[in-house]
């Protein structure tokens, strides 16, 4: 079983994931454990790993495998203010470039791409005020 531990809006979390059983997972929040059936998207793809001979009587570890960015919002990691935005819809990005800077806690912050594509929708304006988890930019 895996542990995590999250705090989402200042509320702290322990999370515990259980075994997959076709698309049925126990997840334990905070003590309480619930039945979680995932979608069948959301399942992790496990790839065999190769191994010695030696080891035969031993089952690999399972290798998860998170497929490719499909597109979609790059979302803002923390509240504040769009300083500028150094892209334009229609725009090819590359994984690391500059999309935009964002002042969160009188720090500048650059928000990157995280993935190659091309710049559809462009979600904010300068000098807006947004929240954390907000979509800022959409790249396909």
């Amino acid at each position: 079983m895996k542990e995590y531990k999250y705090k989402i809006n200042g509320n702290e979390y322990c999370v515990a994931v259980g075994e997959f059983e076709d698309r049925l997972v126990q997840v334990t929040v905070n003590g309480t454990t619930y039945t979680v059936e995932m979608e069948k998207s959301a399942l992790p793809q496990i790839k065999p790993i190769a191994r010695p001979a030696s080891a035969a009587s031993v089952p690999p570890p399972p290798t998860l495998s998170r497929p490719a960015a499909m597109g979609g919002g790059i979302k803002s990691p923390l509240p504040g203010v769009i300083l500028e935005i150094k892209v334009k819809e229609g725009e090819a990005v590359k994984r690391g470039q500059t999309l935009l800077v964002l002042e969160a806690m009188k720090m500048e912050n650059d928000i990157k791409s995280d993935r190659d594509g091309t710049v559809t929708s462009i979600k904010v304006s300068k000098g807006e005020s947004i929240l954390e988890g907000t979509d800022l930019i959409i790249i396909e």
